[in-house]
């Protein structure tokens, strides 16, 4: 865990991207360092191998238990409608549930703290590799620095998702968060803190840079060694894609995904090996790293204590600890998952414990390491079927649709009033993504793109009221540390 007090956070982050950078060359696990020499800072980039060390490292600052390693799937679950809290605790989350968080809230903080730690990392990155590109071939160096590039892409779309209004509200003219693109490694932070928070549109021009770049970059498959655990070009695609979607820019999102998915059945990509799996069962074995995978963040024992992603732990009663429970008016509700009839793969997730349902896609005990899905191909085609819905191709939407619902239900036939008029069927494209992407992160943002209020949910152990989106407690308030410590910094309304 990264708690902070009263130090700045960008110290925090010069202090682990410098633990990056003076210790993480030795470890042959990838995407999980952990040092067993130390070599000074000047030498990290000495050899092939130590920067490969480095560019593990800024995947490991990414899947951080606070961030993208667990926490900010959770709250964008338990956020929504989806679940009930079981166990009614401040450290899992409760004022999150209960939409109860302020500005020195740990989770606020923690996470505010994680993903920019995750971004200074990556900047720290690219200063050395760039200083060192003699180091390695020009493929590889452009590799890395693609990887590096979607990785800080990643990180700002999910904290200017959550702390920053929906870019739909405004077309992204509301105040966003501080750029902060340049190397921090001055332990003092002096004079370094203040910057002041750019629009979201401008944090989504700078996302798309990125991202844009990184496709030049990356290489056309999947790491062989490592598998979905490495981004690869079809993973910057998606995710330009989700972002798209996030600016309702339904056109880009058909632009991008038309890279991804074949213009005629079985729907998969042209390059890259990207496709779905015959069984949605595989993909969450607590391991995948097959064709589906875009990116998924590998967890294992050899994590350091207090990293695991912990999604289990919250999610299900055995072998977790029950934190949280599906809601019976939720998605749960849908005939798919709770129907009697429904021989629906995607209901094997869901385990009745006593009056409760758990959902159970991961599955891992204690240290829980279920591989953290980031972007699956699943939902590439929900997006583009979105997508299509919107701009009035209803055709293409719904091959799409019945793509992801017969890969789960082959025999399954939408009654042709939920997909013959165009409101309809994106209102069952909504559904489906609700269906399909349960418990991956996804219910918040796609509240906050569609423009909804975030619904009221209730159990015995207490209840959480509806959030409107004019509400102040809509979006998460900026940290209290770097309210404290950047003096241009403003706090949301």
């Amino acid at each position: 865990m990264i708690t902070i007090k009263k130090y700045k956070y960008t110290v925090n982050a010069a202090v682990l991207a410098l633990t990056m950078v003076m210790g993480n060359s030795c470890k042959k696990d990838l995407l999980t360092p952990s040092p067993t020499t130390s070599i000074i800072d000047s030498k990290a980039f000495d050899t092939p191998a130590r920067i490969l060390s480095q560019v593990n490292g800024l995947y490991s600052g990414v899947k951080s238990g606070q961030f993208y390693g667990g926490r900010y799937v959770i709250y964008n679950e338990i956020r929504g409608e989806e679940f009930i809290v079981n166990k009614p605790n401040g450290v899992t989350g409760l004022d999150t549930w209960n939409q109860n968080v302020n500005s020195n809230t740990n989770e606020v903080v923690n996470l505010w703290s994680a993903g920019y730690t995750a971004i200074n990392r990556v900047n720290v990155f690219l200063v050395g590799l760039n200083a060192n590109l003699s180091k390695v071939d020009a493929a590889t160096a452009n590799q890395y620095i693609g990887e590096a590039e979607f990785l800080r892409a990643l990180s700002y779309f999910a904290l200017v998702q959550t702390y920053a209004k929906p870019y739909v509200f405004d077309g992204g003219a509301s105040p966003g968060l501080p750029l902060r693109l340049l190397a921090e490694t001055d332990l003092t932070g002096a004079g370094k803190n203040d910057l002041a928070r750019s629009t979201v549109a401008q944090v989504y021009t700078q996302i798309l840079k990125d991202l844009d770049d990184a496709e030049t970059k990356l290489p056309a498959t999947q790491a062989t060694a490592t598998g979905a655990t490495r981004a690869f070009k079809n993973t910057a695609i998606a995710l330009k894609a989700r972002v798209y979607l996030a600016q309702a820019n339904y056109a880009k999102v058909l632009t991008e995904t038309a890279k991804l998915i074949s213009t005629t059945a079985p729907y998969q990509s042209p390059t890259g090996g990207s496709k779905l799996e015959s069984s949605i069962v595989t993909v969450f074995n607590g391991s995948y790293t097959g064709a589906e995978g875009l990116l998924f963040l590998p967890f294992s024992t050899s994590d350091a204590p207090g990293t695991q992603n912990q999604l289990a732990y919250y999610f299900t009663s055995s072998p977790g600890n029950g934190e949280y429970y599906l809601n019976t008016a939720g998605i749960y509700a849908n005939a798919a998952l709770s129907g009697a009839a429904s021989t629906d793969a995607r209901k094997g997730f869901i385990t009745k414990v006593g009056t409760v349902n758990y959902l159970t896609k991961y599955k891992t005990p204690s240290p829980f390491t279920d591989y953290v899905p980031v972007l699956r191909y699943s939902e590439v085609l929900l997006n583009a079927a979105e997508a299509y819905a919107r701009t009035g191709d209803l055709a293409n939407a719904s091959a799409l649709l019945n793509a992801v619902r017969h890969r789960s239900d082959p025999a399954f036939t939408f009654d042709p009033a939920d997909i013959g008029l165009q409101a309809n069927l994106i209102s069952t494209i909504l559904t489906e993504r609700r269906i399909e992407l349960l418990g991956e992160g996804f219910r918040l943002t796609d509240l906050f793109r569609t423009g909804q209020a975030l619904p009221a949910k209730s159990g015995p152990q207490g209840s959480s009221p509806a959030v409107a989106v004019t509400a102040s407690n809509y979006i998460w308030p900026i940290s209290g540390v770097e309210l404290q410590t950047n003096k241009l910094m403003q706090p949301n309304p």
